[in-house]
């Protein structure tokens, strides 16, 4: 998909509009880092490019202290059962679609019904 003439033509002027406008907001985003803070430009030439995952991860470990760090973690683990697929909360996976959810909740709920049919019926036991 997306060989059309049509969509060659789009994604030419969408490139040749990033083109033009590129000026436009790197000014924009020198203006607004020079109202929140002092900024040499070099570190705003570097903040408009791509920089690489391990040499920003390098640049944040001297700005936060290691006191702060401790306080800024997060617990962001989610304790999820293998069998049901619920979190702790109760709550299903964001990908899982609804009938999906479907299915696995009239699995559980058979589950249970079987687990109470078997006490029903032990407690029968005598007819009179």
């Amino acid at each position: 998909m997306a060989k059309s003439l049509r969509s060659k033509w789009k994604r030419k002027m969408r490139a040749e509009k990033r083109k033009k406008n590129a000026p436009k907001e790197l000014n924009r985003l020198k203006s607004i880092l020079k109202v929140d803070c002092d900024v040499l430009m070099k570190d705003v030439e570097e903040i408009a490019t791509v920089v690489v995952p391990k040499q920003c991860r390098e640049k944040m470990e001297y700005v936060v202290n290691p006191d702060e760090k401790d306080d800024m973690k997060m617990e962001t683990e989610i304790k999820r059962s293998k069998k049901t697929l619920l979190d702790q909360n109760g709550q299903y996976p964001v990908w899982m679609n609804q009938r999906q959810r479907k299915r696995l909740k009239a699995k559980r709920e058979r589950r249970k019904g079987k687990s109470k049919a078997k006490a029903a019926k032990a407690a029968k036991g005598l007819a009179w």
